[in-house]
C-alpha cells in the first residue's frame, strides 16, 4: 500500500490524504452550521403564514370594474387561481379611483400634455392568501414582494399587469 516514498497506492502522500480529509470534513462541518436545520439558511425556517396584500392594477375600463366589483364583494371574495387550480387565498376587496387621463412631457422649449382615454380608473385589490413557508411567499408560481410585477387571476377575472405595493405577514395559528 505505501511505496518507498511514504505515497499511499503510488499516487498520493499519506500526510497529503490526511490533510484533504481534514478539509472536507471541516467544509462539511461548516455547510451544516451554516445551513442549520434542515438545509435552510438560519432566520428562513418560514413556516406557514397568511399574507394579506394589494395589488395596483392602473387604466381599466370602468365597465371591466364594474363586471368583477360583485364577485370580490360576494361572502369570503373571489378565489385566486394558478395554472387552473384554485388556491387557499381570496380577493377580499377592490377600491376604485379615477385615473390621473393626461401625460406630461417636458422639454427646453416648454410642457406637452397629451390626454390619455377618458374615464379609465385605477383600482387597488386587497388579497389574502395563506403560504406554506413565509419565507419564499409563493402564491402559486409567483412570489409576492413589495414593488414586484404581478399577475392577479381568481375564477373570475385576471390582471397581468399589477404591482404589488404593500404585503403584512402574519403566523399561521
Amino acid at each position: 500500500m505505501l511505496d518507498e516514498k511514504g505515497r499511499l497506492f503510488g499516487k498520493i502522500n499519506i500526510v497529503d490524504l490526511l490533510v484533504l480529509i481534514l478539509v472536507v470534513l471541516l467544509a462539511a462541518v461548516v455547510g451544516l452550521k451554516l445551513l442549520g436545520k434542515g438545509g435552510v439558511l438560519p432566520g428562513a425556517e418560514g413556516g406557514a403564514a397568511t399574507l394579506t396584500y394589494t395589488v395596483q392594477v392602473n387604466n381599466v375600463y370602468p365597465e371591466v370594474y364594474d363586471s368583477i366589483v360583485e364577485y370580490v364583494e360576494q361572502e369570503g371574495g373571489d378565489q385566486l387561481m394558478a395554472s387552473g387550480t384554485k388556491l387557499n387565498g381570496y380577493v377580499t376587496d377592490v377600491v376604485a379611483k379615477p385615473h390621473d387621463n393626461s401625460t406630461t412631457i417636458n422639454s427646453a422649449t416648454g410642457a406637452l400634455t397629451l390626454p390619455l382615454a377618458d374615464n379609465l380608473l385605477d383600482l387597488t385589490f386587497t388579497v389574502t392568501v395563506h403560504v406554506a413557508n413565509s419565507a419564499t411567499n409563493e402564491v402559486g408560481t409567483q412570489e409576492v414582494r413589495i414593488g414586484k410585477a404581478h399577475t392577479l387571476k381568481t375564477t373570475h377575472f385576471e390582471f397581468a399587469n399589477g404591482i404589488i405595493t404593500n404585503c403584512q405577514w402574519d403566523e399561521a395559528a
